[in-house]
């Protein structure tokens, strides 16, 4: 394991999806909605064990949420934990953290993820990571890793890659030809069929000197905010002057800000059955169904004639279940959401 790899855990999502089991004071991130025994973000720790030091991780958040980071990851340095004033997506979000482990460790080598994704094979997840981390230590480049995919999804973004060639130090890595945002469905078939397209999985992999000097060519306005403050790095005064300063940066993403625009960025395809698992919809898709459709979590559920359906239980009611097709049951202390499947993100955008 190399000294120098770094963690970063980006946990400041907010919002109602995968409600009432989550809310605004516990988002997706803190909670555990496959039974796992392990909240999305412990999980997210977990799968870095071996590749990156316990104390190289960090974790970037809201103030609102950094007690909840702080007990569910007590491994974590309490220093470690990042507080965003307001939101202004993930460029921001990963030019602060860039700068404030280059105070520390200016040879760093940095792998960056969402909180909440699932991976269900940690092996093949690992492996990649290794090698991703191995080839950003090596080169000037920027890597993101581009999920295999196994449907004409049209809830990612795309990474067009060049499959013409492999790179020299890591055959199973390719320039990028494009970023694409999310298609519609006809657009997503196309995708699909010309084989040189992978979902966007939002993780990425680089040296810290890389990625500063990418934000000082390529996002400068947000760039000069953190540079400006390396003198406060590690010290009380730190947060403060985030406080002040964090909000002066646009609200921006990394992909538009730096990948698009970049000379040198790269592609890792790679299949470890990942999922954003943004809806409860989408998370049946992780869990086995029965011979009607049905996903059932809970210690007592029966269906009849019922098709087609999630119900996610985890307390102890007695749950009995008739007639319904297409629905998701989900129910979470006194709170039950009962609707339809297609209706899912209209109604947790009202409660939300």
């Amino acid at each position: 394991m190399d000294a120098n790899n770094h963690l970063v855990i980006m946990a400041g999502g907010v919002g109602s999806r995968f409600w009432p089991m989550s809310t605004q004071q516990c988002p997706k991130q803190f909670i555990d909605p496959l039974a796992t025994g392990r909240t999305l973000i412990q999980q997210t720790a977990d799968r870095f064990a071996g590749i990156c030091p316990a104390e190289n991780t960090w974790v970037v958040t809201s103030r609102d949420y950094a007690d909840i980071v702080a007990r569910q990851l007590p491994q974590l340095r309490r220093d470690h934990i990042l507080c965003e004033p307001c939101r202004r997506n993930t460029a921001p979000c990963i030019a602060y953290v860039s700068w404030r482990i280059k105070s520390q460790d200016p040879r760093a080598n940095i792998i960056v993820t969402p909180a909440d994704h699932v991976v269900t094979d940690t092996d093949e997840f690992r492996r990649v990571a290794r090698l991703a981390l191995a080839f950003a230590a090596e080169t000037d480049g920027i890597l993101t890793l581009g999920m295999q995919p196994t449907r004409p999804e049209t809830g990612y973004g795309y990474i067009q890659a060049d499959l013409s060639a492999p790179c020299a130090r890591q055959r199973e890595i390719y320039r990028v030809d494009a970023f694409h945002e999310k298609p519609n469905a006809a657009t997503a078939e196309r995708y699909i069929r010309q084989k040189s397209f992978f979902w966007n999985a939002g993780i990425f992999v680089f040296r810290v000197s890389t990625i500063v000097n990418e934000l000082r060519i390529y996002a400068p306005e947000i760039n000069q905010v953190f540079e400006e403050l390396a003198h406060v790095y590690g010290t009380p005064a730190e947060q403060a002057a985030i406080d002040e300063q964090f909000p002066k940066c646009p609200s921006i993403s990394i992909d538009y800000a730096v990948m698009e625009k970049a000379d040198d960025v790269y592609v890792f395809p790679a299949s470890f059955g990942w999922s954003d698992i943004g809806t409860w919809g989408s998370l049946s898709q992780q869990l086995p169904a029965d011979a009607n459709g049905n996903v059932a979590m809970g210690p007592d559920v029966q269906l009849f004639e019922t098709t087609n359906c999630l119900i996610h239980t985890v307390g102890e009611k007695k749950v009995i279940i008739q007639g319904l097709n297409d629905y998701i049951v989900a129910e979470h202390g006194d709170a039950l959401l009962i609707c339809k499947r297609s209706e899912e993100q209209r109604i947790t955008k009202m409660i939300g």
